[in-house]
């Protein structure tokens, strides 16, 4: 189960570098930093997309990590190839809506005081202040959501590595210590 979380969280981070770094690049070498409108739209989605996903595939992965060392015997019954099939899609659906519903409702605004984002990509931040509107408390929202959800990620991954520091601390052998602590990093 490890290796299939790895091999998601490796597409997802192949993904979130894709979408910079190319157009940054050209950018760069054509000395210029035009974007398109349609451009983007798809640069936030996408990189909401990638970042969300990616805290949602790390909490699983904890998750895998804390069974295989706080709950050894049951790790082959909990994380089986069945359970990993199934939580597999949730990060990248829950992305998908959540990135969906943050690119909509920050480009539903209108943008009328200028279109020069002052950044080598577009964030929602930078186009929050070239809107023109007084309507992004909606937008303030959902970043504020944002936060929550991805500091819940954040603790339940520390609990899950204090978790499991104190119970590889009590394995009474070094090897056994070791071992325990590499697979945890």
């Amino acid at each position: 189960p490890m290796y299939f979380f790895l091999l998601n969280l490796s597409i997802l981070d192949i993904g979130s570098i894709s979408v910079i770094v190319p157009k940054s690049m050209a950018n760069a070498i054509l000395n210029t930093r035009l974007i398109s409108y349609s451009g983007c739209v798809t640069q936030v989605f996408l990189v909401l997309f990638f970042i969300q996903a990616d805290f949602a595939i790390l909490t699983i992965m904890a998750y895998d990590r804390y069974i295989a060392i706080c709950k050894p015997l049951h790790y082959a019954a909990v994380m089986n190839r069945r359970a990993c099939l199934q939580w597999q899609p949730q990060p990248w659906s829950a992305a998908l809506l959540n990135s969906a519903l943050h690119t909509g409702n920050t480009f539903r605004l209108p943008f009328c005081h200028s279109n020069i984002v002052n950044q080598f990509f577009c964030e929602v931040p930078q186009l929050l202040r070239i809107s023109g509107s007084e309507v992004f408390k909606s937008e303030i929202q959902i970043i504020i959501f944002n936060a929550c959800l991805n500091a819940g990620f954040i603790v339940f991954i520390f609990v899950s590595y204090i978790t499991y520091c104190t119970t590889v601390l009590r394995i009474r052998s070094q090897q056994g210590q070791h071992k325990a602590f590499s697979t945890c990093g």
